[in-house]
């Protein structure tokens, strides 16, 4: 019988139950802003390199409890309820950290450079098989004969059991 028929039909739900629901929604609404942050936070976290020592951004590092990303994603929050644009709070984390926490999204150069990498060595690699998997030229001349006598023989064998089918 499933667990939610043995609960809940034919009986009122007991203390346990209704305690262990209690627990679930409460951690369910006990989430910050840092925790599960907006849309537009990320937006704008994804422009900001996080300074915790990871390679993300502010928006995708995923180091539990960061000293840096979570701060930084209720600094963007509070800053955008404020009225402040994108470049505002982007200009505004250079000025407190410094250039390099600014992350420039990609070029055309950055889309291209690792197509045109694949393509390249895939070239190389068809060159270096089309050099040395060359076919063999043939002699020239007539096909090759083999002189085995136990071969001569087959063939004959073969010629006869075709000429007895037609």
């Amino acid at each position: 019988m499933p667990l939610f028929k043995r609960l809940f039909v034919g009986r009122a739900a007991g203390p346990p139950v209704i305690l262990a629901l209690t627990l679930a929604l409460g951690a369910a609404f006990g989430q910050t802003a840092a925790e599960k942050p907006s849309s537009d936070v990320r937006r704008v976290g994804a422009r900001l390199a996080c300074k915790c020592g990871c390679k993300d951004s502010v928006a995708t590092c995923s180091m539990l409890d960061c000293g840096f990303s979570k701060p930084a994603k209720e600094r963007i929050a509070r800053m955008q309820a404020v009225g402040m644009s994108d470049e505002q709070i982007v200009q505004s984390f250079i000025n407190d950290n410094g250039p390099d926490i600014f992350l420039a999204p990609p070029s055309a150069l950055g889309w291209i450079v690792p197509y045109v990498a694949a393509g390249f060595g895939l070239m190389i690699v068809y060159i270096i098989i089309r050099r040395y998997y060359k076919p063999r030229p043939a002699a020239a001349g007539a096909a090759l004969e083999i002189d085995d006598p136990a071969l001569a023989k087959y063939r004959d064998q073969i010629e006869k059991d075709l000429a007895d089918l037609e």
